[in-house]
Order: structure tokens, then C-alpha cells, then sequence
């Protein structure tokens, strides 16, 4: 492997920020050793002061002022230690997914999961081990939402086209992808910036000047009472008289503090990790049409979005430490604050939120080409599809699965078209027949979402995905297994009438009903299929089924996978064959591991 390499700049730059992290710590020891000595001075100053009248209190300024600025300079190098410790939890797992070691690691996107969905669950989409968790290093809600959509939504050639040109941009932008790592906000399943969408949508209430005046007027006549009680020694009666008013004039506006508090709290979550998004976007410059068309959503009067999402932020913290925190609560009542608060976040909402949803598609958009960015860096030899209107049409040339790793990848050549729509796979036991299907799907589901993909060559149309492969029966719903998969083949029948064609996959086509059954269903819904302009892929144990592909012409081939047993080994190349398959292996499978039949 070439120095160029993603892994040796991964290695390069993890051991530079080792380095850093040392360094930054042997220094952080050194300064609290300092501050040590230096404390260990000032107390040895202040017994010479006081046992001894001559010596001039003002020696103990001198560690005093040391003391201090070792503290300031002590907190800053932790704050260094902790980003340079980050960035090396982030080449570390970089160097991980080159290594074949992220499986568990980082978001899963098991929220986006869904049974009913026409192909997420059958091709690995969601989930630990998955296409999301192997592209996701998004740092907000909003990226993980984004990006789950275009697993799940293939777009068009345009929106392809163009995520793949603000991918290739931004892959080579390493220092872009660590900052967003190292951002410092927190940030965990629960901080979902959504929230934020919804609440400013609701119709904004701001205080009305006349209720704002008497708040400020209360507010001086509460402090003037209390600073004649204390210094001019008045009667505290009129402190309490004016707090009594204090108290009635708030209770007018309590329902109304209540709700704020409660929903922008909720909308609140996440904040502090979307201004650092919304910063780092805000100070990139581009080139690309797509990413110049992020950058100028977040175009808008007065401060810029990262700023007002951070004031939003320090308002409603404001509001809830002037109801919560024990001490602040008495000083922010006395001073009116909860109505002045609320009257700025409202102001905030009537102002501000008319731009968020242009701002949360940006910052979603953004993450989600960034984490792409990332994978197509990591994968140099992985080339973005080549795209095509009309079709339906996929070709691939050296075609192996995303998902494993270089050394088990095992690749063929494919071709689907009007010439050619149906490829069905006989084989035996465990020779491949289910992967190359998923092989086929989770490809096209990356082309369509804008990445590179796992081929030599890769020319596809817009298609629109079909997959029945691992569905399952359902107690809970009283559904058969027979039942759930006829459920799904009707759904991906229904898939022909969309404008889009049909890449259907269908793994064992009717299994859990008896053969005669199964061949006469199985041929009627292929050919269905087919009459209908679909193409796709059908796998079978049933060779009897291979037959159907003599009433289609040229436009069906028969292909197989095979197994060799070898000094009682079986073993599979797993190569596409032409033809179909000439022998099974249950029997041998069922002997081999100890059910002699």
C-alpha cells in the first residue's frame, strides 16, 4: 500500500495527535505540579506575614496573581488534551473501518428501520453492520435523519449527479471531517434538533409593550425598597408590599412561562451541536453548485444562523436557571426576568423561525455528503456509478458486496436490461444465491444515494427497488409465513405502475406452500414481472422453475453458483455460472453435521 493511501494518512495523523496528546499532557502535569508549589509558597508567605510585622502584606499578591494564571493556563491545556485525545479517537476508528473492525461501532439507524419498507430490511440497510452505520459519522439528528432518507428514497439522475460532485469536492477534506468530530457540544440519542422545527412553528406570543413597562417599573421599585430596607433601614414592609405586586403580576403570565418552558426546553436539545455545525458550514467556501446552494440557505438578515441558534440557546437556559436554580430564581423573580425572557424567545421564534427549515435541510444535507465524502475517501478504488436516463438498464462490471470486507468480497459481472430482464439463480445450499442479491440491491441503493459503489464499473437508470428475501411470519399479527409473502410480492408487484422501473430481487420465490403450488404461483408472478418492463433477479431450489426461461426468449438467462467437495470439505467459489445447476447438497450439508439420512 502506497504512502498516499487512506490508511497511511489515518496512521500518519493518528500518531501525530498521539504525539500532541502526550505533549499536552507532560505539560498539563507540569503547570498542576506548579500551581502546587506555587500554593505551597502562598501559605508559606502568608505564616511569614503574619509572624513577622516587617514584611509587607503585599508579597502575598505576587503567588496570588501566579497562582491564578497557572489556574487559566491549566484549564486551557486540559481543554487541548481533550481535543487532542478526540482527534485520536477519531483516526482510531477511522483506521478501524479500513480495517474491517466497525461493525458495532458508531450510530446503528435502527430507529429508521421498517418491516413494511420495500427493501431496507431485506438489504442490510438499517442496523448493526449495516450501510447506515457504515456511513454515518453525522453529528446531529438532522444528518442521521437525512441520510437514513436517501438510503431509503433513491433520487434522481440530476440529485444524483449532483450529490456526486459535491462528494468528490469534500472527500479529500480531512481537516473539515476531524473538526466536525471534535466538536465539543454533547451529543447522544436522545438531542434531536427536530424538536426545534416544530416548536417555531407555533404562532409566537410576545409580551405586549404595556405588561413589558410594568414588569421594568416593579423591577426598580422592588430594588430600590430593598436597598432603602438595607442601607436607609425603612420599614421591609414596603419591600414585601412590592413583592406581593411582583408576585400577582407574574401569576398573570404563569400558563404562559409554564408552556414556553416545557416546549422550548424540549426544542432546546441538541442546540449546541447544531450552532457548531451551522458554524463550520457558515466558514467553508465551495465550489460545487450543490454545496454553493447549502452554503446560501443559511443566507439571512441580521446575525448569522450559528449565532442565533447559540442565543436561543443561552435564552432558554436563562429562562429555566430563572424558575429552577435556587439561588438565581429569588434575584431573577425581584428583577421580572421570567417576562422578559420569555418576551426574547418569542421575539426569537417570530424572527428566526421562518428560516429554520432551510436551515435544518442544510446542516442534513451537509452531514449526510460529508459522511458519504468520508466512505468514498476510505474506498479510492470504489467509483461513483455512471448514470443514465430511460432504461431500465444496470451493467456492473466486477461487482461485489459493500458490506464485506476486501478479502471475503467475491465479484461478478451483471447485466440487466430491456434485452435481457430476468436473471434467474439456481444453486446449491450456502453457494452465494442471497448475497449476489444483495449485492445487486445494496449497490444500487448507494448509486441512488449518491455514493461510490463496490464494482469496477458500475452504469445503472433510476430504478426503483423491489426485495422479498428474509420475510418472516408474525404471532403478534396472526400472519403465516406463506401469508407475509405474498403480502410483499404484492407490494412489489404493485411497484410496475410507478413511473420508475422495477429492479425486483427475489429470494426463493414462495417458499412456505407446497411445490405444485408454488411453481404455478411462482411463474405467474415472474411473468408479471417481466410483461410489465421490470427487471431483476430471482433465486431457486426449485429447478423446475428454471424452466420458465425458455418462454421468455433472450430475455431471461438461466445462471447458477456451485460447491465442490473435497476430502469430505465443501467448499464454493462463489462464481456465477451460466446455466443451471446440476446437483444439490442438502443431503450432503445434513451428513456433514451429523443428521445421517
Amino acid at each position: 500500500m502506497n504512502a498516499s493511501s487512506p490508511l497511511e494518512e489515518y496512521q500518519r495523523r493518528l500518531q501525530n495527535r498521539r504525539d500532541a496528546a502526550g505533549r499536552c499532557a507532560r505539560s498539563g502535569d507540569r503547570i498542576a505540579t506548579a500551581r502546587g508549589a506555587v500554593f505551597l509558597i502562598g501559605l508559606l508567605l502568608v505564616w511569614l506575614v503574619t509572624s513577622s510585622p516587617a514584611l509587607p502584606e503585599s508579597v502575598i499578591m505576587a503567588p496570588v496573581l501566579v497562582f491564578l494564571g497557572l489556574v487559566v493556563c491549566h484549564g486551557r491545556m486540559i481543554s487541548q488534551l481533550k481535543r487532542a485525545q478526540g482527534a485520536v479517537a477519531h483516526y482510531e476508528s477511522a483506521v478501524d473501518r479500513l480495517e474491517e473492525r466497525w461493525i458495532g461501532v458508531g450510530a446503528s439507524g435502527d430507529r429508521y428501520a421498517d418491516k413494511e419498507h420495500v427493501y431496507s430490511g431485506d438489504l442490510d440497510v438499517f442496523g448493526r453492520g449495516s450501510l447506515f452505520q457504515l456511513l454515518c459519522r453525522a453529528r446531529t439528528r438532522l444528518g442521521e435523519d437525512t441520510l437514513a432518507s436517501w438510503l431509503s428514497n433513491p433520487a434522481d439522475v440530476s440529485t444524483v449527479r449532483a450529490r456526486q460532485a459535491a462528494v468528490d469536492e469534500i472527500r479529500g477534506k480531512l481537516d473539515l471531517r476531524e473538526e466536525l468530530a471534535l466538536l465539543d457540544a454533547e451529543v447522544h440519542e436522545d438531542l434531536d434538533q427536530n424538536c426545534l422545527q416544530t416548536w417555531a412553528a407555533e404562532t409566537p406570543q410576545p409580551v405586549p409593550v404595556g405588561f413589558r413597562g410594568i414588569a421594568v417599573v416593579l423591577s426598580a421599585l422592588s430594588i430600590a425598597a430593598l436597598l432603602s430596607w438595607l442601607l436607609l433601614n425603612t420599614r421591609v414592609s414596603y419591600f414585601l408590599i412590592v413583592l406581593v405586586a411582583q408576585a400577582a403580576f407574574t401569576f398573570r403570565f404563569r400558563k404562559h412561562i409554564r408552556h414556553l418552558a416545557h416546549t422550548a426546553d424540549q426544542a432546546g436539545s441538541g442546540l449546541a451541536i447544531l450552532s457548531q455545525v451551522l458554524g463550520i458550514v457558515e466558514r467553508e467556501q465551495f465550489q460545487t453548485e450543490r454545496l454553493k446552494t447549502i452554503r446560501e440557505q443559511l443566507n439571512t438578515d441580521g446575525l448569522p444562523p450559528s449565532c442565533c441558534i447559540a442565543l436561543l440557546h443561552r435564552l432558554i437556559q436563562s429562562l429555566n436557571n430563572s424558575l429552577q436554580n435556587q439561588f438565581f430564581a429569588p434575584i431573577a423573580f425581584m428583577l421580572c426576568l421570567p417576562i422578559h425572557l420569555i418576551h426574547r424567545i418569542e421575539l426569537w421564534r417570530m424572527r428566526v423561525g421562518p428560516h429554520i427549515s432551510d436551515w435544518f435541510d442544510a446542516v442534513g444535507e451537509f452531514e449526510s455528503l460529508v459522511a458519504i465524502a468520508g466512505h468514498a475517501y476510505e474506498r479510492p478504488a470504489d467509483p461513483f456509478p455512471e448514470l443514465t436516463e430511460g432504461g431500465p438498464l444496470l451493467e456492473a462490471e466486477d461487482l461485489g458486496h459493500p458490506l464485506l470486507s476486501v478479502a471475503e468480497c467475491v465479484r461478478n459481472d451483471l447485466e440487466l436490461s430491456p434485452q435481457k430482464q430476468l436473471i434467474l439463480v439456481s444453486g446449491s445450499n450456502m453457494s452465494g444465491k442471497s448475497t449476489l442479491l444483495r449485492t445487486v440491491g445494496t449497490n444500487v441503493v448507494l448509486a441512488l444515494a449518491g455514493a461510490p459503489v463496490r464494482a469496477k464499473r458500475l452504469k445503472l437508470s433510476p430504478l426503483q427497488l423491489g426485495t422479498e428475501m428474509r420475510v418472516s411470519d408474525s404471532l403478534q399479527d396472526g400472519k403465516s409465513l406463506f401469508y407475509a409473502v405474498l403480502s410483499r410480492l404484492k407490494t412489489v408487484v404493485e411497484l410496475t405502475k410507478n413511473e420508475r422501473p422495477l429492479l425486483f430481487l427475489l429470494d426463493e420465490i414462495l417458499q412456505g406452500t407446497n411445490s405444485h403450488d408454488r411453481r404455478i404461483g411462482a411463474e405467474g408472478i415472474i411473468r408479471r414481472l417481466v410483461e410489465s418492463g421490470a427487471v431483476g433477479l430471482v433465486t431457486t431450489h426449485d429447478l423446475a422453475l428454471t424452466q420458465i426461461v425458455d418462454s421468455f426468449d433472450s430475455r431471461a438467462v438461466n445462471v447458477h453458483f456451485e460447491d465442490q467437495l473435497v476430502d469430505g470439505k465443501m467448499t464454493f467459489d462463489y462464481r456465477i455460472h451460466t446455466g443451471v445447476v446440476e446437483r444439490s447438497n442438502a443431503l450432503e450439508l445434513m451428513r456433514m453435521i451429523g443428521l445421517d439420512v
